[in-house]
């Protein structure tokens, strides 16, 4: 599919009804209103377009953003790239979905370590949002590495900037799921820190408790490989 044919398709997808979802939640701007499922669906469809991708970032479209985070090659995305399009965030929806792909880059803990010192709320929480990704997705990484986070975690959530604590909070989550040992030194964190306020708006979001997730997750987890190693 060509940038053109995508934009018409993204258009006709739209409805009022998300675009007034989508502004309860922090998004402005030019935005149609696309759905997850069926920007999941397009994703299906297009599967791995880097050309395309830089165009729909270009066109300062919300939805058009949101494709492009999921049709993008994070093997492809320069450290100049990054930086513009980190430039460009505004609300939590496209930060999201931008620091997921950011995590997946060759240069992700370059540019983690350097947007999560940001006092921009948006570039900011990007840093922390890839911490969190890469805390859950990225096994190369040593445990030394996420320790000094902890630690950071700790000394400066509640100074910093709303979604930023929100960003944060999530990161100290995946920290704490990550293995037993950053468990224990990320729930003594947690207790420490008590509460993380987060203004999430006009919306029913609430922060979650980072210590009661992550309790909650590990409990998972270790009931699922019990599971598997029965199924053996």
């Amino acid at each position: 599919m060509g940038y053109k044919e995508v934009m018409s398709e993204l258009e006709s997808l739209g409805s009022e009804q998300t675009r007034k979802t989508y502004r309860r939640h922090g998004v402005s701007g030019e935005v149609y209103g696309v759905s997850s499922a069926h920007l999941e669906r397009l994703k299906k469809k297009i599967k791995v377009d880097h050309e395309l991708a830089m165009e729909l970032w270009a066109s300062g479209n919300h939805d058009a953003r949101i494709l492009c985070t999921k049709i993008a090659d994070p093997a492809l995305l320069s450290g100049s790239v990054l930086e513009a399009w980190v430039k460009d965030l505004g609300n939590y929806v496209v930060t999201d979905a931008f620091a997921v792909l950011a995590s997946q880059s060759p240069s992700a803990c370059q540019k983690m370590e350097k947007w999560s010192k940001s006092p921009d709320e948006w570039i900011g929480s990007a840093g922390w949002l890839v911490l969190a990704h890469l805390a859950r997705q990225n096994e190369t990484l040593p445990e030394a590495y996420f320790k000094p986070f902890l630690d950071i975690i700790e000394r400066d959530i509640h100074t910093r900037k709303n979604r930023v604590r929100s960003a944060m909070n999530s990161a100290l989550i995946a920290i704490g799921v990550r293995n037993q040992a950053l468990q224990k030194k990320a729930l003594a964190v947690a207790k420490k820190i008590g509460q993380v306020v987060v203004d999430h708006g006009e919306t029913n979001c609430k922060t979650p408790d980072a210590a009661q997730y992550i309790l909650k997750t590990t409990q998972h987890q270790q009931a699922a490989r019990s599971s598997r190693n029965a199924e053996r």
